[in-house]
């Protein structure tokens, strides 16, 4: 199976938006049974339905903040053009939502030739797929012809450290662990320092995914960013916050603590494919002004996709 969406500026092919549509299903069959009761017996696009649109678009978790703006916009198109009828309204939702978003910047996984590794801290909270993400973007940097090697930097609980280690076989790539307990910029430094010393590509950085202090969390994080400098200036090169989608509201609390705590360069949305709320990812990229870079669809170690925003709210919009 070829991987979907291998480089940035390539577009998705056949079998990718098939999953993308298949991934998105959920979402578009909530919001737009929601849409069609909201526009019946209606022609035009009127302060009611305006209305109605709001609601719509808040309950999907598409966020208050960014609702509100996509409202404001349609208003000024209404204004604007005088009369726009309910059938336009998808397409035109459609144009101010993808105009709200950004594509990730950046070469993919075909890196430049360097001699520093291209380091990648990935943090999230506990149970959003952070390890399992870590995992596919491994896999998908070793097709691409990069060599990978994993830092197990999460090391506040055993599981963190045993699945990783699972991931690394699973792709084989080469993984430095301390076990539990130990310091995880100490770790996060010898990753950095092996994969240096051994001329490797891209070395990923698994950090501790606990939210109960978020002074704590600063600091560590904050730590591990600082000893990996001192082996490769400028590292890390991206820091990737890992989120669940089907949390919905969650997930805008958790983007707000990382965001704060440490330079979040791109975003994962997990578990598109089980859920009704992918509205959250237009409503987070917008919000926090990061740009999604990896979309999770499913279960499959293929089934990771760079993000496109045009074929994003093509599927949405279908």
């Amino acid at each position: 199976m070829a991987l979907f969406g291998l480089f940035k500026k390539e577009p998705l092919d056949v079998e990718g938006k098939k999953v993308l549509d298949k991934g998105l299903e959920r979402s578009r069959t909530g919001f737009f049974a929601k849409l069609k009761l909201a526009v019946a017996g209606k022609s035009s696009v009127d302060d009611d339905v305006l209305d109605e649109l709001e609601g719509i678009l808040v309950q999907s978790d598409v966020g208050v903040d960014t609702t509100l703006r996509i409202i404001k916009r349609i208003q000024a198109r209404v204004a604007r053009d005088k009369y726009v009828g309910t059938d336009q309204l998808n397409s035109l939702l459609r144009e101010e939502i993808a105009a709200l978003m950004r594509d990730p910047e950046g070469p993919g996984f075909n890196l430049p030739k360097s001699d520093q590794p291209h380091v990648i801290m990935v943090v999230g909270v506990n149970g959003v797929g952070k390890t399992t993400t870590i995992g596919k973007l491994a896999h998908a940097y070793k097709k691409a012809g990069q060599s990978v090697l994993l830092g197990a930097a999460d090391t506040f609980r055993a599981a963190a450290v045993d699945q990783l280690r699972i991931w690394s076989e699973r792709v084989g790539v080469p993984i430095v662990q301390q076990g539990m307990g130990a310091d995880p910029a100490a770790v996060a430094f010898d990753s950095v320092e092996s994969a240096k010393a051994k001329g490797t590509n891209v070395v990923i950085i698994d950090t501790a995914g606990r939210l109960h202090n978020k002074v704590n969390l600063m600091a560590e994080l904050t730590k591990v960013r600082s000893v990996m400098q001192k082996v490769v200036p400028g590292a890390p090169h991206e820091v990737l916050l890992v989120l669940d989608a089907s949390t919905g509201q969650n997930a805008f609390e958790q983007a707000k603590a990382f965001t704060a705590a440490t330079n979040v360069t791109g975003l994962v949305l997990t578990k598109l494919d089980g859920t009704a709320k992918g509205g959250v990812a237009i409503g987070i990229s917008e919000q926090f002004q990061v740009p999604i870079k990896y979309l999770g669809v499913g279960e499959g170690i293929e089934h990771l996709q760079v993000f496109d925003k045009n074929a994003f709210t093509e599927a949405l919009f279908k």
